[in-house]
């Protein structure tokens, strides 16, 4: 309701540009007091919406659980400690494993290959 109030109360301020035509009108009210009404009611509007957004968000959030981070991942629950990561013999780390286990599998002919899927 806070949010219709304040929409009716900006289509009521009058218009510099003229783009709705509202403003345009006179004889309601003298110009300076429905200026200063006006202005305070959507100040006042304004407020009231900010405070029951926080509100409103801050009661959504109370029974959520937290989440993993997308930057982060998903940890590890408190229980059970991270294990040990595991060592490449080689000692050259993950690229190189991989590096390895192409060698490995790369065919005995010299010419181009077809992908295969597996």
């Amino acid at each position: 309701m806070i949010v219709l109030a304040l929409i009716g109360v900006v289509l009521l301020q009058r218009s510099e540009g003229g783009g709705l035509g509202v403003g345009s009108t006179g004889g309601f009210m003298s110009s300076r007091g429905t200026a200063n009404l006006l202005t305070r009611t959507t100040a006042f509007l304004a407020i009231g919406f900010f405070a029951t957004s926080l509100l409103l968000s801050w009661i959504a959030g109370l029974d959520r659980k937290p989440a993993a981070s997308p930057l982060t991942g998903p940890t590890a629950p408190l229980s059970q400690p991270a294990g040990p990561t595991p060592v490449t013999p080689s000692g050259g780390g993950v690229l190189d494993a991989l590096k390895q286990g192409e060698q490995q599998q790369a065919p005995a002919s010299g010419g181009p290959q077809v992908p295969r899927s597996q």
